[in-house]
């Protein structure tokens, strides 16, 4: 059972002690599952769990078979873009609200992991977005998203004009609060709540939302993932392009925001029996009577 996962690193919600004792108890199961627990650095000085080796982000990337995330859905965002160059695959025990990436219930996490240790899970490969921002012919900016890139106004209440390409050609001009682009694991996050579709992460499309068009026309557009997007801003008093809602950069007028699938996937381990569709119909409350 040891030989699948021989190092397993954990990683908690940064700033929140309150999972300590989570934490601790995963720790110890693997511990006596005769597994090698590393202990993510920021995470053991938050819940002051020290009582394992301490390992910052890229010695995990390096050095783990697995590494399992208790958090929400941020915290895993934010490990798997940190992660996903490394190829390590990710578990998350949700320790935050709706849990879209994050499916392990915390109370049932001790069996749950045996059951993965054992090799009864689901493996499920995500794509992310690579984003190059272009001014003047330069390449001034580069980041990637797991849910979505998102060119937005900033302060202003005025909109921002936008053009919008796929592969070189020419898809539409907008007047809008902005545009999201989104994966299939973005689709339920703000590209749903801005009226997108909800895409199945097995689906190989990245989906167009407009924020707000002036436009009612202007509507959700998915293209394949392997295309090329690329968004010109033509005019904005003030405006940025924001990753994952956690990182942004400030956009001028006449920059590019170019925006590719990243050749390395982020791979997700979920529960035996899992089901995306109960998970949906779970987190959105689905058929539930008013």
């Amino acid at each position: 059972m040891s030989q699948l996962f021989k190092t397993i690193a954990l990683i908690g919600k940064y700033n929140s002690p309150e999972i300590g004792d989570s934490l601790l108890r995963l720790a110890k199961f693997l511990v006596e599952q005769e597994h090698t627990v590393l202990l993510e650095r920021q995470t053991a000085e938050s819940t002051g769990v020290t009582d394992y080796p301490l390992a910052d982000l890229e010695q995990i990337g390096e050095q783990a078979d697995l590494a399992v995330v208790l958090g929400g859905d941020g915290t895993m965002l934010n490990i798997a873009r940190s992660l996903y160059t490394f190829g390590v695959p990710l578990v998350g025990i949700n320790q935050g609200r709706l849990g879209f990436l994050t499916d392990v219930s915390v109370d049932t996490m001790l069996e749950t992991m045996a059951e993965i240790l054992a090799g009864d899970y689901l493996s499920e490969a995500r794509f992310l977005l690579n984003v190059t921002i272009r001014r003047q012919g330069e390449n001034v900016y580069e980041a990637c998203a797991f849910n979505d890139a998102v060119v937005s106004k900033g302060a202003t209440a005025r909109l921002i004009e936008l053009e919008i390409f796929v592969d070189g050609q020419f898809v539409y001009s907008q007047r809008s609060d902005g545009m999201i682009i989104s994966t299939p694991t973005g689709s339920t996050a703000y590209a749903l709540s801005s009226g997108g579709p909800i895409l199945h992460p097995t689906l190989e499309a990245v989906v167009l939302v407009p924020i707000c068009p002036h436009t009612l026309s202007n509507r959700p557009i998915a293209v394949n993932s392997e295309s090329t997007i690329e968004l010109l801003l033509l005019h904005a008093d003030d405006a940025r392009v924001h990753f994952d809602g956690q990182r942004h950069f400030d956009l001028k007028e006449n920059d590019w925001v170019i925006v590719r699938r990243s050749k390395q996937m982020v791979r997700l381990l979920h529960p035996f029996g899992h089901s995306y569709y109960d998970m949906l119909r779970q987190k959105l409350h689905w058929g539930e009577k008013l």
